[in-house]
């Protein structure tokens, strides 16, 4: 199109002898210009060819590219320049907060960086150099205080953790580390620093932005050290409490280092996913203790998680089996929703020619051999519902006491429906602290001279933490023969 219009132009530029001549071909210019090109202006042509450019000298500054408009232009400009000729400077420090230092722009990507006031370090300038733990971080007093997910924690003198075992005013808080600010701390001896936030108007907690001062962080995927299988019962890895199960805390790790997770390998149908459904109980290395009514599947659809804490996450001091064998009680049955003799054992398939190794977080529970009084204050763990009507992934624990087999079967409790295999535990005057829904076949624990004895399985009850309708478990003391049967080693054991 332009090959035919701009001989012509540089004729009518050039040649201006004839008056007549010129005017003929400057018409037929014109009647060329409507013809091709209908929106322009022939004058704009003639004055675009004989205006200067515009952007011939260069007006956008600092690598800007000039785009020219009649007479006029426009800069796009390179990061981070702005302005009408590309000679300002954009403020990307705008969206960015330097905590403690100053923000300075910068040429390339993300065209700013923190330089921080000392001690403090980047990219934010919120983290002092001893801003990192060790071990577990129980003697942390750095001043991170924010979760991993950018949650702002909670001062520990909040209203909101008045009611919670944690707060600065509890016994001896200067020893935690604990007083009037918001940094993470580790009381519970947890595996890292924690703090509280408030979400959704509850009350939570999570582990800080905070890591190993190490740079060698051990692989949550590295394998335990095992010393060798468990030869001691009922000696926990960790005997610090935490307040936070239905009503019930968050368990402090290897504190109840015999509980274990059942769980699907894949998901069964809608109302069966993968993933935990009951809890467990180690009494030997290959063996575990679960209620009957948990295990309606088959061994090749089922794994057990030994040293388990936090169900959303992989953790390098788990170990994991497949099941061998399912033994139920052979006189389980259901009687109108109420499991009677609601007692299993599980045999796991040893790995690499063992099943559990003692560790920290792995140790066997010990099986009782006579009664404990009504009134003896025990424990139960799971990662059943709680009180917020979700299931917890951290493992919860909590203490109830025995009651009496006569106040379980009264009419306001369970109205005669326990049988000998049966008690209850919990508190009858207040509601609250109970096993729920995802506890089943979890333990409940009694101590008798510094070691536990797996006393009962969590098996069933009216709704979850009601008033004078405590937990049902499973009494194990009544199922010992069989259990002994069961899990001594025979050279002709028959199952």
């Amino acid at each position: 199109m332009f090959s035919s219009l701009f001989p012509l132009l540089d004729e009518l530029q050039t040649d201006t002898t004839d008056y007549y001549e010129y005017y003929d071909e400057y018409s037929e210019l014109q009647d060329i210009i409507r013809t091709l090109l209908p929106h322009w202006s022939p004058d704009w042509v003639y004055s675009y060819l004989n205006h200067p450019d515009p952007c011939s000298s260069n007006p956008c500054k600092n690598n800007g590219v000039c785009e020219r408009h009649q007479d006029n232009y426009t800069c796009t400009c390179p990061k981070p320049y702005t302005g009408t000729t590309c000679n300002a400077v954009l403020n990307t420090c705008q969206q960015h907060n330097c905590y403690r230092g100053d923000c300075l722009v910068t040429l390339t990507p993300p065209y700013f960086r923190c330089s921080c006031s000392h001690p403090y370090k980047a990219p934010d300038c919120r983290r002092r150099p001893d801003d990192c733990y060790e071990q577990d971080g129980y003697q942390y007093r750095g001043k991170v205080n924010q979760l991993r997910n950018g949650k702002i924690c909670l001062h520990w003198t909040s209203h909101l953790l008045l009611g919670d075992r944690f707060n600065a005013f509890m016994e001896n808080a200067d020893s935690y580390g604990i007083g009037d600010h918001n940094f993470c701390r580790n009381p519970d001896g947890d595996e890292k620093p924690w703090c509280f936030v408030q979400s959704e108007n509850k009350l939570k907690w999570d582990f800080c932005d905070i890591s190993l001062c190490s740079e060698t962080e051990e692989d949550p995927m590295t394998t335990v050290n095992p010393t060798e299988p468990p030869r001691r019962c009922g000696h926990p890895g960790t005997v610090r409490s935490f307040k936070r199960i239905y009503g019930g805390s968050k368990s402090t790790p290897g504190k109840h280092p015999w509980m274990a997770s059942l769980q699907r390998k894949y998901s069964l149908s809608a109302f069966e996913p993968k993933g935990h459904f009951c809890g467990g109980v180690l009494i030997e290395p290959c063996w575990v203790l679960t209620a009957g009514h948990c295990v309606q599947l088959k061994e090749e659809s089922l794994q057990v998680v030994l040293g388990k804490q936090d169900l959303k996450r992989r953790e390098y001091h788990e170990q994991q089996f497949n099941v061998e064998k399912i033994i139920k009680y052979p006189l389980y049955r259901d009687n109108d929703g109420i499991p009677i003799n609601d007692i299993a054992l599980l045999k796991l398939k040893p790995f690499d020619g063992h099943c559990a190794l003692e560790t920290k977080y792995v140790k066997t529970a010990c099986l009782p051999d006579s009664p404990f009084p009504d009134g003896t204050e025990c424990h139960i763990s799971g990662w059943g519902e709680t009180e917020a009507g979700e299931e917890s992934h951290q493992l919860l624990d909590a203490r109830v006491k025995l009651i009496s087999q006569k106040r379980c079967n009264a009419r306001r409790a369970h109205n005669n429906k326990l049988d000998e295999s049966m008690f209850c535990a919990g508190n009858l005057e207040r509601s609250g602290v109970d096993s729920c829904q995802g506890d089943s076949g979890g333990p409940l624990t009694c101590v008798q001279d510094g070691s536990y004895y797996v006393y009962g399985i969590v098996s069933w009850g009216d709704l979850c933490g009601l008033k004078e309708k405590p937990g049902v478990y499973t009494r194990v003391t009544k199922f010992l023969s069989w259990i002994n049967s069961k899990i001594q080693p025979r050279s002709s054991s028959r199952y």
